[in-house]
């Protein structure tokens, strides 16, 4: 099987704009993007890949499924609800790039403590928390 078995979901309030930030920002690629044929401001599902991983992701809209599992952005819960580790090669140039399109880094590029490795975690534009980062857990085994 190509690519990681685990694959985070996330909802967004704007997920067009999401989407956007996220190849943008952090060098996310569209896989496949479902819009609803009516109010393409609406994704139903979106794919979205970042080397051998993937992230899947939807608007955040009513609904009896929606309200069953009720799923909520980490601006309507005023924290943080997951935070997503991904590996890049060099830390310090991912960072500058996600900032100087938009991303709000919470914690700048560091030497990993304990381990190795450099990593800086980032915000999304709506509040989702990310890890990048050199160390690589399939290969640098503590």
């Amino acid at each position: 099987m190509p690519g990681s078995p685990v694959i985070p979901g996330l909802r967004y309030a704007n997920a067009p704009a999401a989407i956007d930030f996220l190849c943008d920002a952090f060098g996310f690629q569209r896989h496949a993007v479902y819009p609803d044929e009516a109010d393409p401001t609406i994704i139903h599902h979106a794919q979205l890949v970042f080397g051998d991983g993937m992230i899947m992701l939807g608007s955040v809209r009513d609904g009896d499924a929606e309200s069953l599992i009720t799923w909520k952005t980490p601006r309507e819960l005023n924290g943080v609800t997951l935070c997503t580790y991904l590996v890049v090669p060099d830390a310090d140039a991912h960072c500058l790039h996600a900032r100087n399109a938009g991303a709000v880094v919470v914690n700048e590029p560091h030497d990993n403590e304990g381990y190795p490795g450099r990593g800086y975690e980032a915000l999304d534009p709506e509040g989702n928390v990310w890890s990048f980062g050199t160390y690589d857990p399939w290969i640098d085994k503590v």
